[in-house]
């Protein structure tokens, strides 16, 4: 991985993406099946970078917050695992999916255990594993004050009318709770479950937040401002592994192959992304391509990362 030398260029390379990204006229489609992430406007687009030597520099809509929706399961898998630890793994895989992130194929296949955890059935495992001696409010709200721990942010907050707007229609989500529930691997009422995964999908953080809580993972599981350890660095390899082979549903090889990097995608249209050693990156573009996944946040991620050079693959 390149060192941080490359850095002082980066605010350069993120003002040049930013600006290409303002004239693409193709910028995908707004996910309209949750009625609140349809009125977004297509037109934003926000992206930054916060590096290990601590500079935080931006481009774009880079304050304006949004609903991180599927990005909130790397933060949730972290909290699990420091709950359960690798016991964790024998509710839910460590598989690619290579189906949609809300399909209920391959759960009867496999006795209701989940391919990954950022598929939406995945993520209601970890939803179930996080309830565990807690109220739903409870579990929601240690899930809220963590993220708001890694930002260094107390302002994030739920956007209660996306998650209002999430389980008025989250019907096929109610099916993927149900099926597991039949199959014992929900310890919880579905609905309880369901009442945690909804609210932490609706997060709602803008890319210099989000960019601020992924720092760890860039940076062996330590907050580089304190260097304080968040998770060992073994944990930070893996969920950034997971991030790699899953974190763009069934686009994620391709996000690999033409990135480089570990990333998580929501369909709320922002991107995590981590440069180990280096940087945690953000980016926010509303409109998704046919995968779910930003369509100008992986194409502007993708340019980025062959400006500085940035490939887990790279000598």
């Amino acid at each position: 991985m390149p060192e941080l030398e490359r850095a002082p260029k980066l605010d350069q390379a993120l003002a040049e993406v930013a600006a290409e990204m303002a004239e693409r006229e193709d910028r995908g489609a707004v996910a309209s099946y949750i009625p609140q992430l349809g009125k977004v406007d297509p037109r934003k687009f926000g992206i930054a970078a916060v590096t290990n030597d601590g500079r935080v520099l931006t481009a774009g809509d880079a304050d304006q917050p949004f609903s991180i929706q599927s990005i909130s399961k790397v933060f949730t898998l972290t909290l699990a695992l420091g709950n359960v630890g690798d016991a964790l793994w024998k509710r839910v895989g460590r598989e690619p999916s290579g189906n949609p992130f809300n399909s209920i194929v391959q759960l009867e296949h496999e006795n209701g255990i989940p391919r990954n955890p950022f598929i939406n059935a995945g993520a209601i495992v970890i939803s179930d594993i996080l309830l565990a001696g807690h109220q739903p409010r409870e579990a929601i709200g240690e899930i809220l004050r963590f993220i708001q721990f890694l930002a260094d942010d107390e302002t994030i907050i739920i956007d209660r009318e996306v998650a209002a707007s999430e389980r008025a229609t989250g019907y096929r989500n109610f099916a993927l709770a149900n099926y597991m529930k039949s199959f014992g691997n929900l310890h919880h009422a579905s609905e309880l479950a369901l009442g945690v995964y909804f609210h932490h999908c609706a997060i709602a953080m803008s890319c210099r937040q989000l960019a601020m809580a992924g720092r760890f993972l860039a940076n062996g599981g330590k907050n580089p401002a304190t260097g304080h350890s968040v998770v060992s660095a073994e944990r930070a390899r893996r969920i950034g592994a997971m991030m790699l082979t899953c974190g763009h549903y069934d686009g994620s090889g391709d996000f690999a192959f033409r990135v480089g990097i570990p990333g998580k995608s929501g369909v709320g249209g922002g991107i995590l992304g981590i440069v180990p050693g280096v940087a945690s990156l953000a980016v926010w573009s509303p409109g998704l391509n046919a995968n779910g996944n930003s369509k100008l946040g992986s194409i502007a991620l993708e340019k980025l990362a062959r400006m500085m050079n940035w490939s887990i693959f790279a000598p």
